[in-house]
This record gives C-alpha cells, sequence and structure tokens, in this order.
C-alpha cells in the first residue's frame, strides 16, 4: 500500500527520476518554460518552487544548496542573478501550468510550465 508516501515514481528508478527532476528543473530555469507531460510538470513545479525561494537571498550557502540539486552551474548564476530577484517581494506561486491538449501518438495531456 502506497499510504503516506509522497512523489511521483513516473514507471522509473530513482536514479533515473532523479535525473529527469534535476533536468527539467534546470530546462525550465534556464528557458522559462518547458512543454511537457502534465504528471511530470506537477512532479516538477514543486521543487522549482523551493529553488526559487532558496535564491531570493544571495549567499555561498544557498548557491552550494543550489548547486546540489541543479547539473548545471550556468543554471544556477541564471537563477541567482536573473530569475530570483524578481521574485523577491513575491510571497510564492512563482509558476504556473497551462493544459495544451493530448499529445498525438499516445493522448498523454501535453502542458507548458512556465514561470510567471
Amino acid at each position: 500500500m502506497r499510504h503516506r508516501k509522497s512523489g511521483r515514481k513516473l514507471n522509473r528508478n530513482t536514479d533515473q527520476r532523479r535525473a529527469l527532476f534535476r533536468n527539467l528543473a534546470a530546462a525550465l530555469l534556464w528557458h522559462g518554460h518547458v512543454v511537457t507531460t502534465e504528471a511530470k510538470a506537477r512532479a516538477i513545479q514543486p521543487q522549482v518552487e523551493r529553488l526559487i525561494t532558496l535564491a531570493r537571498e544571495d549567499n555561498q550557502a544557498r548557491r552550494r544548496l543550489a548547486m546540489a540539486r541543479l547539473p548545471n552551474e550556468r543554471v544556477v548564476e541564471k537563477l541567482f542573478t536573473e530569475v530570483a530577484p524578481g521574485y523577491r517581494e513575491r510571497p510564492g506561486g512563482y509558476t504556473r501550468i497551462i493544459r495544451i491538449g493530448p499529445r498525438q501518438g499516445d493522448a498523454a495531456m501535453m502542458v507548458r510550465i512556465e514561470l510567471v
């Protein structure tokens, strides 16, 4: 039984799932938006929101925490210098999910997750 077990597995083992979330979060922070399935978008949304909240205050300890969660130093630099300063006064809700429609091949619901 899955009682009180949080998070989505997405039919992947732990390493693959962790890599998928890291790369999707990095792509979202780098480009400002990502088109993906609804399940993946809902899985990475809380992680991205936590990263932006972490980056609202810029110091060495927070940069190291962000580096542990993101795969690329350039993405961390952009997060701290461009993305997070725009959300200093915002109490939360940094991302939005917009439904696009079903994917042609397997009818999976596709969404666009973007920074507000």
